[in-house]
């Protein structure tokens, strides 16, 4: 693993830990398909709450949200359509949420963009 592996990782068991204070159920984590991959798919009461998480040691690049481009939802997107199709729960509350960490210190970003 590389550092930035290594701090990706770190990143979400602090996002997990964070989640979990916030009475989150967490239904997967690192969530592989043929569309992408998602971070963490959780429950938020009736909601399923896909998140995407980003961590960064300094601003050096930007904020860790502003990694998460069009691009990028996009795949998150189809992703997250796709979990739910797989599990029959096309008629279910959905969102995407980003959890920014920088410095340690977490932002939760809540229907950070609407879709699906």
């Amino acid at each position: 693993m590389n550092d930035n592996q290594i701090l990706g990782l770190n990143g979400e068991i602090m996002a997990q830990q964070y989640l979990k204070k916030q009475k989150y159920k967490l239904l997967e984590k690192n969530y592989r398909c043929p569309m992408g991959e998602l971070d963490i798919i959780s429950k938020d009461k009736d909601t399923i709450v896909f998140i995407e998480v980003k961590t960064r040691t300094s601003q050096k690049y930007g904020l860790p949200c502003e990694a998460v481009n069009f691009t990028k939802r996009q795949k998150i997107e189809k992703s997250a359509k796709y979990y739910l199709n797989l599990h029959n729960m096309n008629n279910c509350n959905a969102r995407f949420d980003v959890i920014e960490i920088l410095d340690n210190k977490i932002n939760h970003i809540i229907n950070a963009w609407e879709t699906l």
